[in-house]
């Protein structure tokens, strides 16, 4: 598996699609939240985040500043150009797609719903590697290959606990059910390049993980009044441990150009599907955020998790795609915004855009045990945004670019420059017009 990982910054690489070779490891990669406009032009910071006219379904509370009498409907794409690099080569690449769908509508006064859809975690990638091997008068190529990935379909909703008036604070909290959905298929083929397959016979190892799993998160936001002129709001979002069972179809088999000599796994007789282990972490997340005569605002971000993303665990002993080299140790993430607020009142057109930046820093992405050492993984990263309202209504566009850096040249260097489109659109669908 590290021959894999490192092969595929390599020329000799065969790529059909977008490359993404750390997404060889659990479930896939993801991108979340930094796909995001909204997100990636504030550094990542996402826990206090909230508004009447744009969705954030990273802290499940910010659903209750909904207006009332609002149909809130987001939508966003990104175009991502990534160089992956080692010590002695590199490769480019680019890719677009549909960053998420996502809308919320108020159901009364104190109680709001949201829904949508994201992708959760990508696979996508092929290397290959030729390697001498000593039992054999030639050399042996092995192709590594991985499609699919898995959705988050969400259904969220939040209650306003407390509404804010004079010093007192606004408080909501809310809850979202996730359902993870979606395929990732895996593949190991081994050529001999002799002609000896007397002893020596092709062989190939397929899996597919079929994820349908339902999560949850918990979010909770108070907004504290500080003055005439300065606000004060706090953000946590709490992710249980939870344990998970996945659907896994596997086969080994040996071959002969395209016919099929014999199966190694399953068994004669045997199931080919057998279930394997998913563990989502236990993460916690907190956010603190400063207002200030609603021009200007500073946001914090921490984030705390056991390990980063999912854990997948196969279940066959031994495994069916060779034991991997990820470690699933902690991980850490940091993020500060910066956002000059453009206010709806400004006499120019200029005055009512937002302008904002900001950074992150994300330590244990991924643990590799690489030569018997253990090689943590960080990313970093920085984005800046502009956010332009509509000359009618409330409904928003958002614009945002951001970079970051995955990983080391002394395994593999992932950089990524992404630019992002978001669409907010805020419609008044339960006013009830007046007539005299």
């Amino acid at each position: 598996m590290t021959a894999a990982l490192c092969a595929a910054a390599m020329g000799a690489m065969a790529q059909n699609a977008f490359n993404v070779p750390f997404s060889q490891f659990g479930i896939g990669s993801s991108e979340l939240p930094f796909n995001l406009p909204m997100v990636t032009r504030m550094g990542g910071t996402v826990y206090t985040m909230a508004g009447n006219n744009y969705v954030n379904p990273f802290n499940p509370a910010s659903y209750g500043t909904i207006e009332t009498e609002s149909f809130v409907f987001d939508m966003g794409v990104g175009v991502q150009m990534s160089t992956l690099r080692d010590n002695s080569d590199q490769m480019f690449d680019a890719d677009g797609n549909l960053g998420y769908l996502l809308m919320a509508m108020p159901l009364t006064k104190w109680w709001k719903l949201a829904a949508g859809l994201m992708p959760y975690t990508t696979v996508d990638y092929e290397s290959v590697t030729l390697q001498n091997d000593p039992t054999y008068a030639g050399q042996v190529k092995t192709v590594y290959g991985g499609t699919g990935g898995v959705n988050e379909v969400m259904l969220g909703t939040a209650f306003n606990v407390l509404r804010g008036k004079g010093m007192r604070p606004d408080v909501q909290v809310g809850v979202n059910l996730n359902y993870l959905t979606g395929k990732v298929e895996r593949s190991i083929a081994y050529t001999f390049m002799g002609n000896d397959t007397t002893f020596f016979l092709n062989s190939s190892r397929y899996k597919k993980t079929t994820v349908s799993n339902l999560t949850f998160d918990l979010g909770l936001q108070v907004r504290q009044p500080l003055g005439d002129k300065l606000s004060l709001t706090v953000g946590v979002v709490y992710k249980p441990y939870l344990d998970m069972t996945v659907r896994d179809m596997a086969m080994i088999y040996t071959h002969l150009g395209n016919s099929l000599l014999d199966t190694v796994f399953p068994a004669a007789g045997a199931d080919p599907e057998f279930k394997s282990r998913l563990e989502r972490p236990q993460t916690l997340g907190v956010g603190v955020s400063l207002e200030l005569d609603k021009q200007w605002r500073v946001a914090v971000d921490a984030t705390f998790a056991d390990w980063q993303s999912m854990r997948y665990t196969e279940g066959q002993t031994p495994s069916v795609m060779g034991n991997s080299t990820v470690r699933y140790n902690r991980c850490n993430r940091y993020a500060l915004g910066m956002e000059r607020m453009g206010s709806m009142d400004a006499s120019s057109y200029w005055g009512r855009i937002s302008w904002s930046l900001g950074a992150h820093l994300t330590q244990g992405v991924l643990h590799l045990n690489l030569g018997g050492a253990d090689q943590a993984l960080d990313e970093r990263g920085i984005g800046a945004g502009a956010t332009l309202p509509m000359r009618k209504g409330k409904s928003l566009l958002t614009l945002s670019v951001g970079y970051n850096s995955l990983g080391s040249r002394d395994v593999l260097q992932r950089n990524s420059l992404t630019f992002g489109i978001g669409v907010s659109s805020c419609e008044r669908w339960f006013f009830k017009r007046k007539y005299n």
